[in-house]
């Protein structure tokens, strides 16, 4: 038996990327998993095929975030999906908002769509997808915001997006004092530069190496790297733990080169 038997996990954006490796993580640990994909069914499929041959259960589920009535539609789908996948149980254990887009550009090169959008997505939607799913959320649950390393460094580059991740950082704080009372811990979890589709540029041998140089550890991250955190998160072991930001950079950054 798993840490997650019996449990019902919803990863948003785990059709790729490192909510695949969170979806697939967490049914390998007994989570009945709803894949939640955005326009790609054939992927999130996939994962669910891929959790089924481990041994695990899933079900995939589509709804465009960003957009207006997003969350209705996501708890639309998640309802319908659990009626016919979970046996007759009703209800989440463990939310986690991984589901984002990525949006590079200093301030002068940003345009007002652009950081709508990028908003939208990162930060509005998990908002109102957890607003919507309070009445779904059982007593003890998880929710595990998925964050970035770049919120705790200067980060010009992509300043819109760091600040969407800011927000989402804000918005763990504030619902980890406000669900305690319900036995439900909310933290995020901070990657670093991890290899999926948004950073295609690490395919650059010579920038990947750059980037390792930039851990402790000397490696770019895996997607399981991630997944391990977050599955810690999810599971009873992680009872005490709420209202934090747990970095999982491998110790990007963590020291000043004077040399």
């Amino acid at each position: 038996m798993g840490a997650l038997a019996g449990k019902t996990a919803l990863v948003t954006g785990g059709s790729r990327g490192i909510g695949r490796g969170i979806a697939e993580r967490l049914g390998r640990d007994g989570a009945l998993v709803a894949v939640h994909y955005g326009r790609d069914a054939g992927a999130a499929e996939e994962v669910v095929r891929t959790i089924g041959e481990a041994g695990g259960r899933a079900f995939a589920i589509g709804a465009e975030l960003g957009v207006a009535g997003d969350a209705e539609a996501l708890w639309a789908a998640f309802d319908q999906g659990l009626a016919e996948h979970g046996g007759g149980a009703e209800g989440l254990d463990v939310l986690v908002n991984n589901a984002g887009t990525g949006l590079f550009g200093r301030i002068g090169e940003v345009a007002g769509s652009a950081f709508d959008q990028v908003f939208a997505v990162n930060t509005r939607a998990p908002f109102f997808i957890v607003q919507r799913g309070l009445d779904r959320l059982r007593v003890g649950g998880r929710i595990v915001n998925v964050s970035s390393g770049g919120t705790r460094v200067a980060f010009p580059e992509a300043i819109a997006y760091a600040m969407t991740k800011g927000a989402l950082e804000a918005f763990t704080l504030a619902l980890a004092e406000e669900l305690g009372p319900r036995g439900i811990t909310v933290n995020s979890v901070r990657p670093g530069v991890v290899p999926t589709d948004i950073n295609p540029w690490l395919a650059d041998p010579v920038a990947r190496e750059r980037t390792a140089g930039l851990s402790a550890l000397k490696r770019v991250a895996e997607v399981s790297d991630i997944a391990d955190v977050v599955a810690f998160l999810a599971s009873p072991d992680s009872r005490w733990i709420t209202g934090q930001h747990l970095d999982a950079t491998g110790g990007a950054a963590l020291g000043v080169n004077l040399l």
